[in-house]
């Protein structure tokens, strides 16, 4: 019974691990323990979705997010702090390593603690902005919440963010209005791709410094859109760095609570919207996975098959050229808990480069069918009249999805020389083949002419 016993702990232990795609070790840095009961409600969420929380101090000993040069955790919470350092732990280039190492890490700020030096390297590296003065939060005097912001109007009450692009998933919709109290607001770098806005602040708001005593606001940071309260970064090897312009977002006090807006009770919707994004920061959405590439001769039908039952079990390494090719390939979706059939929006596609130095077709790949955790993406093409090396490539980068980047080579050689078809197959040889034999035959009748005429006989003439 002590195998069956330990079968079933392991088998637990498995179920407990897909939660997250990336695994299910979180390490939560907290300067204060009596802070944790103020985010009982956020915390128990994330234990409740299979993970196992570390708590620890910035000013702990004892931590390390590298452990021989692995991560020594999975993902990084790390909760605003009063004091400006964090630690040798939590240095800019400790957090740059943890994330080069697939880590991902949601960060908060607040508005009423002064954002850490090491937090500000790391963004000013990853070309994310903040406030020079580290005691700025945004402010907005027409959507603020009545109750608890009447006078400071530092309570910002947001609806839900919609999708900004019709090709780019949106994982973070939603009904309601989403309380943002005491946010340090960011803006982003035009030149990476690889940020993007999750919930930006309403046109009408702006980033000041509660300790000007001015009336009038000269110089702002940002205003409107310009400023993000949400801002997330995907790098190159697809970890996540998400970043919460307000801890209090978190904290139970604002789960489902009443605010006011414009004389009206609302109810915030933070728990639903702070799952979402903790859930996207930790993997449990937007994560892609292809699986085995099948590149098949087509034996000149030119057609695709719907059966990958039907394909070759080893992909041929040598191709000719003007060779009609099939390729094949699953794709699937995390989500939450399980793998599913990936399908991306009706305004984008996935698609096959098959490329040398450039790509000579880059083609959409069709969904042919469809399992229970995948999707089965194909198409059909002829090889270029080029010989050389290529590869059959998928590069497939989109906002909030993981990259997807994946090649198979091979070689595409030329006609063998008893592969030419033949003259009297080419129609438009048939004049010249035609040429060649009435020369041949009026060659051959002068020559017959000749050889069968004789010289015409006269009597000859003797002469002394």
């Amino acid at each position: 019974m002590r195998w069956l016993s330990s079968f079933l702990l392991l088998v637990l232990l498995g179920v407990a691990q897909a939660l997250s795609s990336s695994g299910r070790k979180l390490l939560v840095v907290l300067e204060e323990a009596a802070e944790k009961e103020r985010f009982g409600g956020f915390f128990g969420d994330l234990e409740a979705r299979g993970f196992h929380l570390t708590f620890e101090s910035p000013k702990s000993t004892s931590l390390s997010l590298l452990k021989h040069g692995e991560r020594a955790y999975d993902h990084l919470l790390l909760l605003p702090a009063k004091s400006k350092g964090l630690g040798p732990a939590l240095t800019a280039n400790q957090l740059l390593e943890f994330m080069k190492k697939e880590g991902n890490i949601l960060l908060t700020l607040s508005g009423d603690h002064a954002t850490p030096t090491a937090v500000q390297s790391l963004l000013l590296e990853l070309d994310i902005h903040l406030p020079s003065d580290r005691t700025s939060l945004v402010v907005d005097h027409f959507n603020y919440d009545g109750e608890s912001a009447k006078d400071k109007h530092d309570v910002l009450l947001v609806p839900y963010p919609k999708a900004s692009r019709p090709d780019v998933k949106n994982y973070f919709s939603g009904e309601g209005v989403i309380a943002v109290p005491r946010a340090v607001g960011q803006t982003l770098g035009n030149e990476s791709p690889l940020l993007a806005p999750i919930l930006r602040a309403p046109s009408t708001a702006y980033s000041y410094n509660p300790k000007d005593e001015a009336d009038i606001v000269e110089d702002p940071f940002a205003v409107g859109e310009q400023l993000n309260l949400v801002s997330t970064l995907q790098a190159h090897n697809s970890a996540r760095l998400t970043i919460l312009g307000s801890a209090e977002m978190l904290q139970d006090a604002w789960f489902e609570a009443m605010a006011s807006l414009n004389g009206k009770a609302v109810k915030t919707a933070n728990r639903d919207f702070v799952a979402k994004v903790s859930e996207w920061a930790f993997k449990e959405t937007g994560v892609l996975r292809v699986g085995k590439m099948v590149h098949y001769l087509n034996e000149g039908t030119g057609k695709k098959s719907n059966s990958s039952a039907a394909l070759p079990q080893n992909n041929p390494k040598i191709y000719r050229i003007k060779n009609d090719v099939s390729f094949q390939v699953p794709i699937s979706e995390y989500s939450h808990t399980h793998w599913t059939p990936f399908t991306p929006p009706p305004s984008d596609s996935v698609q096959l480069e098959f490329s040398m130095l450039s790509p000579f077709h880059r083609l959409p790949l069709s969904p042919l069918s469809q399992t229970a955790n995948s999707t089965l993406y194909g198409v059909s093409f002829k090889t270029p009249d080029q010989h050389g090396i290529f590869n059959f490539r998928i590069n497939y980068r989109r906002p909030f999805l993981t990259n997807v980047e994946v090649k198979e080579q091979v070689t595409v050689r030329h006609f063998a020389h008893d592969e030419w078809p033949r003259s009297w197959q080419i129609s438009g040889a048939w004049v010249w083949i035609a040429g060649i034999w009435v020369t041949v035959a009026g060659w051959v009748g002068f020559v017959a002419i000749w050889l069968y005429s004789s010289p015409a006989v006269g009597a000859a003439k003797k002469t002394q």
